[in-house]
């Protein structure tokens, strides 16, 4: 379940570390280049939206195996686009389908025991993190050995061989709702007005990504500039750095399992806060840079993975039969604030470079320690 949700997410951030690269190839010029990761995250969004709640109606392995089917077939639309339009409509359409992803995440969260559910969840997202980091990397090198058109050729055979696998191993789950479709919908985004819990960590899992977006989005056009001059393959090797932080999915998984949820969110919101300090440090080049950007990326995917896993655990907990609608309800407000920090650094890097996108992580980062930040307490009213 690791490696599907890791592959079925991957395909919506190859294009990361290729935007100079695809941009020259189709004429997309940087700010149109960025909308690629712009649109997958929107398509993604509302994938979360209109498939993921099926998991609650139909039965998961095949809503799993049409998905990952559908996400192979896509990817061959991007990798054959002739143009920048039909690039961004296989990118859209790819980043719509590639939810299988989060099916998967409540598919295992519901095969567990509930002594294990933190870690169980805790170790199908680090896949799905890896996937995420590890894309890049993977892009970069694969982009240098064929073109970029090649790194979605093989994601699309990859995800072919997947769909397979899944219909062949993943076990039966009967739905849990007898809801209709029209009323199922209704009911997800009754639950964000319903659930208190639900509705603080959709926005701090907004808040987050947003600010995880802002960097991997901006890092390609910095890396690749004049200050820096790095080629594809190595700006994809960053994801290595990465990847190394998933390990922390795990151990938030266990920690959540052990009811301090709420605790490592705070740290890990902090340390997104502090992360930006030696990004902002990095952007001018120069012979301290590269540590301040490695220790910059590290720290950051460290929090992010940590807010994330131990947000997740907390709404899964709200309301177990309806697992699937809380996790489109929450991953759809993450993946919106994915949207919407990318969309932003278009913007603040035509503006103001790398020191204004840095400016935006921090903003979006301190909103999220704000919201995770325990209550004041109430006075209590003096006695008679």
């Amino acid at each position: 379940m690791s490696v599907a949700a890791g592959l079925s997410v991957a395909g919506n951030y190859f294009a990361q570390p290729l935007l100079d690269t695809i941009g020259d190839d189709l004429g997309l010029g940087s700010s149109l280049a960025a909308l690629v990761v712009t649109v997958a995250q929107v398509g993604y969004g509302l994938g979360l939206v209109f498939l993921v709640p099926l998991g609650d109606l139909v039965e998961r392995r095949r809503l799993a195996v049409g998905l990952t089917a559908a996400t192979a077939a896509f990817l061959t639309v991007t990798a054959s686009a002739p143009s920048g339009a039909l690039l961004l409509v296989g990118t859209a359409l790819t980043g719509f389908t590639s939810v299988a992803a989060q099916v998967v995440v409540p598919y295992a969260a519901t095969l567990a025991a509930p002594h294990e559910r933190g870690r169980t969840v805790g170790t199908v997202m680090s896949g799905l993190l890896l996937g995420i980091l590890l894309a890049r990397t993977a892009a970069g090198v694969l982009a240098d050995l064929g073109g970029w058109r090649t790194v979605y050729w093989v994601n699309a055979t990859l995800m072919a061989i997947l769909a397979v696998l899944l219909h062949r191993y993943l076990p039966r789950l009967r739905p849990t709702s007898t809801l209709r479709y029209p009323a199922l919908l209704r009911s997800t985004a009754a639950l964000l007005g319903q659930e208190p819990v639900l509705r603080r960590r959709a926005a701090i899992g907004a808040l987050t990504f947003g600010s995880f977006s802002v960097l991997w989005t901006a890092m390609t056009f910095l890396l690749s500039g004049p200050d820096y001059r790095w080629s594809d393959s190595a700006i994809g090797l960053l994801g290595l750095v990465g990847a190394a932080s998933s390990l922390v999915a795990s151990i938030s998984g266990r920690l959540a399992d052990r009811g301090l949820a709420h605790q490592v969110s705070r740290v890990g919101a902090l340390l997104l806060l502090l992360s930006w300090g030696p990004l902002l440090a990095a952007g001018p080049g120069g012979p301290w840079a590269v540590g301040a950007l490695l220790l910059g990326v590290l720290t950051l995917d460290l929090a992010v993975q940590g807010v994330h896993i131990s947000s997740q655990n907390l709404v899964y907990a709200v309301r177990p039969e309806a697992r699937n609608r809380l996790n489109s309800a929450y991953m759809s407000s993450y993946f919106a604030g994915g949207a919407a920090g990318s969309a932003i650094t278009s913007g603040m890097w035509a503006t103001g470079g790398w020191p204004a996108t840095c400016v935006a992580g921090a903003a979006l980062a301190a909103g999220a320690l704000l919201l995770a930040a325990p209550p004041a307490p109430r006075p209590q009213a003096p006695a008679a």
